[in-house]
């Protein structure tokens, strides 16, 4: 185990690697098709009111894609369901619905870099999760091993084991990792300081023009004002200053305006947080990643979980060997856990030290119209990992379940800052 040197990593409750190599170094995504991405969909039927489609796209960000779709349809992208959402500066094949349209509707979608065609129907509309997983294919680019193809062997042994299973800086914002503070100031109901946050607060690697209408806002929390000068590409944060032109002070409903689940997104960024920390947390305390002990929860393939105690332990053992089940981790939400164990402990008491009480997120669930249950999720990321290393390119091949991120592999090999996984 070794910690990150990265301030960012550390914020975002990423503070350790599993394996102690220095680090490969490198680049992700010189292009595009450096980082393909294959979605695996659950089995696909013939008949119902939703038009199931494959689509291909190369430097697309998912709920843009859907919106322009949308557009090119003359239909509200809400009548669009997606199962997961993909990385923007990638080469992705995904599957999404569309309500009550069919294959020939699609002549009229002619967008640069992006195919779609019809693959099937469906009853309901896909929903997040509705995958079996995504396959990779990543390259890595200028990488600085002094034995690339020795250092990338250990940390693909490793990865067969299991690596940290940390939510990914772009579940946080990827340029602007800002998510979960928004979703921790909604949740608190400080609706003015979320939009500050969400229109306001600046990241270095941002453009300069875009930095400055940031910082403006920040400081006079003027919309009229700062819409004058806001760059029109971010439409999401032009929708929140427009509506504040027309409705002084209604934060709330500024944030409204936003697509529902890009508002979900806010709030379970702020649990993945949770998560992460609780995660660094056990690492810290140096209890055993692949071994239960008391205390902890066992999460199987049918959902169930159960509580590791002495009495127990050694039939737990013998589960997890047998890959019947894996180490789980709460995530905080408004319903209590099936069971708490001491990690699920640190977990509440890390939101409660944030000022947010379980009945908090059954609040803002009525405000963003999703349910914020909580849930369970494995500990550690366990894949086996293709590799081609010569001179100083990386090339990785790996499938991952639905909602692991593949930079958080990456990040094991690289050791690099967050900001070179985006």
């Amino acid at each position: 185990m070794k910690p990150t040197p990265h301030p960012l990593e550390h914020d975002l409750g990423m503070r350790y690697y599993a394996t102690d190599t220095p680090g490969i170094g490198g680049v992700l995504r010189t292009a595009p098709e450096d980082f393909v991405v294959e979605e695996l969909p659950l089995a696909i039927g013939d008949e119902g009111a939703h038009l199931i489609c494959r689509l291909t796209k190369r430097n697309w960000e998912t709920q843009r894609a859907v919106k322009e779709i949308a557009r090119a349809l003359g239909i509200s992208h809400r009548r669009i369901g997606w199962a997961g959402t993909k990385d923007r500066r990638a080469v992705t094949t995904q599957y999404i619905s569309i309500y009550d349209a069919s294959p020939d509707d699609l002549e009229r979608i002619t967008l640069r870099d992006l195919a779609i065609e019809a693959v099937g129907r469906a009853r309901t509309p896909l929903n997040l999760g509705d995958l079996e997983g995504n396959r990779f294919a990543i390259t890595i680019r200028d990488c600085r091993a002094e034995d690339l193809e020795a250092e990338t062997a250990i940390v693909a042994a490793a990865a067969a084991s299991g690596l940290p299973n940390y939510f990914g800086i772009q579940r946080f914002g990827g340029l602007r990792p800002v998510t979960h503070k928004v979703g921790l100031h909604m949740l608190r109901g400080e609706f003015k300081d979320a939009v500050r946050v969400y229109v306001g607060e600046a990241h270095a690697i941002e453009p300069e023009e875009t930095r400055t209408a940031r910082t403006l806002y920040a400081e006079t929390m003027d919309a009229r004002e700062v819409l004058g000068v806001f760059p029109v590409q971010l439409r999401y944060e032009r929708a929140l200053l427009h509506h504040l032109v027309g409705h002084q002070d209604d934060y709330r409903g500024a944030l409204q305006t936003l697509p529902p689940k890009l508002l979900s997104m806010f709030v379970s960024a702020y649990q993945s947080y949770l998560f992460n920390m609780t995660l660094s947390r056990r690492m810290e305390e140096a209890w055993p990643m692949q071994e239960p002990v008391p205390g902890d929860v066992l999460l199987f393939g049918n959902g169930k979980a159960d509580l590791v105690t002495e009495q127990n332990r050694h039939t737990a053992a013998v589960h997890l060997r047998r890959k019947r089940c894996v180490i789980a981790l709460g995530i905080p939400g408004g319903e209590a856990p099936a069971v708490r164990g001491r990690m699920e402990d640190f977990a509440v008491g890390s939101m409660e030290d944030d000022g947010v009480q379980k009945s908090d997120f059954a609040r803002i669930s009525a405000v963003v119209g999703v349910r914020f249950a909580g849930a369970f999720r494995p500990a550690l990321i366990t894949t086996a990992i293709g590799v081609d290393a010569a001179d100083r390119t990386l090339g990785l091949r790996f499938t991952l379940p639905p909602g692991t991120y593949a930079t958080t592999v990456c990040r094991e090999f690289m050791k690099a800052p967050p900001e070179a996984m985006i």
